[in-house]
C-alpha cells in the first residue's frame, strides 16, 4: 500500500486536485456501480464508485404507460373496470379502508398466503423499498402508480413500455414483478397462475386506444375555441365593448 503520510502541503495538494476533478458521470444499465483503482508508475489512483442514476420523483403518465399500468391491473385481478376501489384490493380479493399506508396484513387462500396489496399487488418490503427510493407518502392511487412505473423502470422496461406495444420481452422483464405476467416461456415466475400473452395484448391494445381518443379529444377541445362575432350594433354593451378592446393605430 502506498504511504499515505505526506507533510500538510501535499495533503492540501491533493484535495485541490480532487476538487478540480469535477463530477464524475452516473453510469446506466448494470454497470450503475463501477471502480477503478489501478497503479501506474508508483503513483496511487484513488478507486471512484459512480453513483446509482436518481430515479425521478415524479414519472410522467402517457397513455402509453396509464396502458401498461391498466394491462397490470388487470393480469393482477385488480382492473374493476378502471374505478378506484382496484387500488383497495388486498390478495384473495376483500378490500382495505385505509390508503394512508400499505394495510400490511397477510390473507390466506386455499393454496396462497400473502400481504400484497393495491392495484399492483405491493408486497410489504417493495412497498418499503419504493417509498425510500421515491419518496411517496401514503398508499393513495397517485402514489400506487407512480410506484408501479419505478418498478417498471427498475426492471429496465420502461423505454419498452414508451414504444405503445406490449412486446413478449416488455412483458417477460415484468414477470419476476408481476407473478400474473408471463415468461418468454409462458409460464409463472413464481409459478403462480399466469395471464397469456395474447389476452393481455388485446387488453392493452383496446385500453390504448381508448386513452389515446380521449387525449386527442381534450387537445382539440383546447385548440378550438369559438370566437363570438364582433359587437356591431349601437348598444351600450356593444360600445363599452369597444372602449375595453385595445386597437391596432393606423400606420
Amino acid at each position: 500500500m502506498p504511504n499515505l503520510q505526506r507533510t500538510p502541503l501535499l495533503l492540501a495538494l491533493a484535495g485541490l486536485g480532487l476538487s478540480l476533478a469535477g463530477p464524475v458521470r452516473a453510469a446506466e444499465g448494470s454497470q450503475a456501480w463501477g471502480a477503478s483503482s489501478a497503479i501506474t508508475a508508483g503513483s496511487p489512483r484513488l478507486a471512484m464508485l459512480t453513483p446509482l442514476p436518481a430515479a425521478p420523483r415524479v414519472f410522467a403518465i402517457t397513455p402509453e404507460r396509464r396502458a401498461l399500468l391498466n394491462t397490470i391491473r388487470y393480469a393482477e385481478g385488480t382492473w374493476a373496470n378502471g374505478h378506484e376501489i382496484g387500488y383497495r384490493i388486498l390478495f384473495g380479493g376483500s378490500l382495505f379502508d385505509s390508503l394512508a399506508r400499505h394495510p400490511n396484513r397477510v390473507m390466506r387462500t386455499a393454496r396462497y398466503a400473502s400481504a400484497a396489496a393495491g392495484a399492483y399487488q405491493f408486497m410489504p418490503p417493495t412497498w418499503d423499498m419504493v417509498t425510500r427510493a421515491i419518496g411517496v407518502r401514503d398508499f393513495g392511487p397517485e402514489s400506487q402508480d407512480q410506484a408501479a412505473l419505478f418498478l417498471v423502470q427498475r426492471r429496465g422496461a420502461l423505454h419498452l413500455a414508451d414504444r405503445g406495444e406490449l412486446s413478449a420481452d416488455l412483458v417477460a422483464r415484468l414477470a419476476p414483478e408481476w407473478a400474473s405476467f408471463p415468461t418468454l416461456a409462458g409460464r409463472s415466475f413464481y409459478g403462480q397462475p399466469v395471464k397469456r400473452l395474447n389476452d393481455l395484448r388485446r387488453f392493452y391494445e383496446q385500453n390504448l386506444a381508448q386513452l389515446r381518443r380521449e387525449a386527442a379529444a381534450v387537445w382539440e377541445d383546447v385548440a378550438i375555441r369559438q370566437v363570438p362575432p364582433p359587437c356591431s350594433d349601437a348598444s351600450l354593451a356593444c360600445q363599452l365593448e369597444r372602449v375595453s378592446t385595445p386597437t391596432t393605430p393606423a400606420p
